[in-house]
């Protein structure tokens, strides 16, 4: 299957690597993921009908370019490499404008060049994390063309994740990982965005994925693992604690592992 492209803060990779058991066997006509990210529950996956979302237009055009002109983006992306110095990348950082692929380009070049794959936007909604440590823009694991033709298999779009959960039902199969802090465990919630993913839209999510569950969706939610959260969805048929290492911290020593929720709407698999 593809890699995914991106590196993405709380993304999946490490739950697929770890745990693939979790997917195998799902039946399933349409797999639905409204915080896309990196989307490596979905790579993994690879579904022959999928409907990909997100709030973040950046990162929703970025896919759209990858789908629908992999190799446009692929050029632009290797005369990034060729160019790549801190001069380049902060002005890359101050550009704003171009085509499609151009902004795709540009935002995978920074994703992989700038610190620890951060995504994060000041109150004007710039781009503004400085650039990292990591040198290679071109992975030995590109491959655009076939990102390509998996993703003309999957609707593409920005929208607020309860507006793709009420499309999902019966025959759906639904990943669900919102943003939320490494430190969740002291009850803090991440800056996503303009906007903060706050308690409220925990909530709204929680009330979105009953009324997808009634409907006969197949749903697992990735969640903080912290006890207003586990009460939130106690009344959902299977819950467990998965742990990951955490890779936010700028000294390794520093790194912990970080406990998380997984929960299942369905009470067989």
């Amino acid at each position: 299957m593809p890699e995914p492209f991106l590196k993405w803060a709380g993304g999946k990779r490490w739950l697929v690597s770890m745990h693939p058991h979790l997917f195998a066997g799902i039946e399933f006509e349409r797999y639905f993921e409204p915080f896309l990210g990196s989307g490596a529950v979905y790579f993994h996956m690879a579904p022959g009908r999928a409907f990909l979302s997100d709030i973040n237009r950046e990162l929703i055009e970025t896919y759209i370019a990858v789908r629908d002109t992999p190799e446009m983006v692929k050029s632009l992306l290797i005369q990034h490499h060729e160019h790549h110095s801190k001069e380049h990348y902060y002005a890359v950082r101050r550009s704003i404008n171009g085509s499609l692929a151009e902004k795709a380009a540009r935002f995978i070049y920074l994703n992989r060049t700038c610190w620890n794959g951060l995504y994060r936007v000041n109150l004007q909604g710039q781009f503004n994390v400085p650039i990292g440590t990591k040198t290679r823009v071109i992975l030995e694991t590109d491959d655009f063309s076939r990102l390509s033709i998996l993703l003309k298999k999957a609707v593409i779009v920005r929208q607020n994740f309860e507006i793709s959960l009420d499309q999902c039902g019966r025959n759906d199969f639904v990943f669900i990982d919102p943003p939320y802090t490494v430190c969740h465990n002291n009850n803090g919630f991440l800056k996503y965005n303009e906007k903060i993913f706050s308690w409220d839209d925990q909530v709204r999510l929680r009330n979105a994925v009953t009324a997808a569950s009634g409907r006969g969706a197949k749903i697992i939610v990735l969640n903080a693992y912290q006890d207003s959260v586990i009460d939130l969805y106690k009344d959902f048929p299977r819950m467990f604690k998965m742990n990951r290492p955490s890779v936010l911290a700028a000294d390794p020593r520093r790194r912990k592992q970080v406990d998380e929720l997984m929960v299942f709407s369905w009470s067989e698999q």
